[in-house]
């Protein structure tokens, strides 16, 4: 598994991660099978945030129930968690993020957090709240690292101008199909090319240039919840078409060529599956040991249905 060091940190970190959000059904011996097949495959990396599950914390408790960690065991990897979405509002108060980071260790049966992320942006946010969490936090030993998801360059400025600690990730929806943060780039200044609408706010060239690791989540979504591209040939058949092409040649499943396809960017993104069946998540893995030839990622690019201006 390919792996690479975040910046500003000493996280050795796998180049896919495993998504949680989905285990508060699955028994403890199904989640320890999950969680043993993504270390076989050369995962360290484990996603959780306090939402995840019927009700708040499940997902966390499920795992920490599921899953003991010797001490040697739990250096070895890299846990992280998100704090900030509430039923019907968001909030990045001091005392709603210190509160959730207690009931987050509690449930997972750890003494911290690798890495604690803002997980969406609160409209309401006062950075000095943030800060004075986030100093909390790390004085306690409770949180290492700190980063956000779903934010945009100028929410993490607005954020820096008061926290002290560097944010070192930003995980954010994307997919070959799903790609806006790379696709306006690449037709800037063009008018009357939906492409060229700027969704993504620099976020690529801004993160590459201040030291933050993006995860993309939703590898393999259409758009926002609106099912798979891989196997869709009603709606992405050139797709799927360049994609088995390639999968034969690499000798991996389709999935991993859609994996490869994001961790050949050189912003060495991090790819976050969420997928619960332990065949498919080796599938995908594999795809982060697969280096893309330059002329393939266009190729799948292209057959995407963005423009090559």
């Amino acid at each position: 598994m390919k792996s690479q060091t975040l910046p500003n940190t000493n996280l050795e970190a796998s180049s896919v991660i495993l998504g949680l959000m989905r285990i508060s059904s699955m028994t403890d011996g199904e989640i320890r099978s999950l969680v043993s097949a993504a270390r076989d495959a050369g995962i360290n990396f484990f996603d959780h945030a306090d939402i995840y599950g019927t009700e708040t914390h499940e997902c966390e408790k499920r795992f920490g129930d599921a899953v003991t960690f010797s001490a040697a065991e739990r250096a070895a990897v890299t846990i992280q968690s998100k704090v900030g979405i509430r039923s019907g509002f968001w909030d990045f108060s001091t005392e709603h993020i210190l509160q959730s980071v207690d009931d987050s260790l509690a449930a997972l049966q750890t003494d911290y957090l690798d890495l604690l992320l803002l997980h969406r942006p609160d409209a309401l946010v006062e950075p000095d709240e943030v800060a004075a969490a986030f100093d909390a936090l790390q004085r306690s030993g409770k949180v290492r690292n700190f980063g956000v998801s779903n934010h945009t360059p100028g929410q993490i400025d607005l954020l820096k101008s008061s926290v002290s600690q560097p944010l070192v990730v930003n995980q954010v929806q994307l997919s070959l199909t799903h790609a806006p943060m790379i696709t306006a780039g690449m037709s800037a200044n063009m008018a009357g090319l939906e492409q060229s609408v700027d969704r993504g706010n620099g976020i690529i060239d801004y993160s590459r240039l201040n030291g933050i690791t993006l995860q993309a989540w939703s590898p393999f979504q259409k758009g926002f919840f609106d099912g798979i591209f891989l196997g869709d040939r009603e709606t992405y058949s050139a797709l799927n078409d360049v994609i088995d092409e390639l999968a034969a040649k690499y000798e991996v499943a389709p999935a991993a060529i859609a994996v490869a396809w994001i961790t050949r960017h050189p912003a060495d993104i991090q790819v976050v599956l969420g997928t619960t069946n332990v065949s498919r998540l080796t599938d995908a893995a594999a795809g982060a040991d697969v280096r893309l030839t330059r002329p393939e990622w266009y190729r799948l690019f292209t057959a995407a249905g963005h423009v090559l201006p």
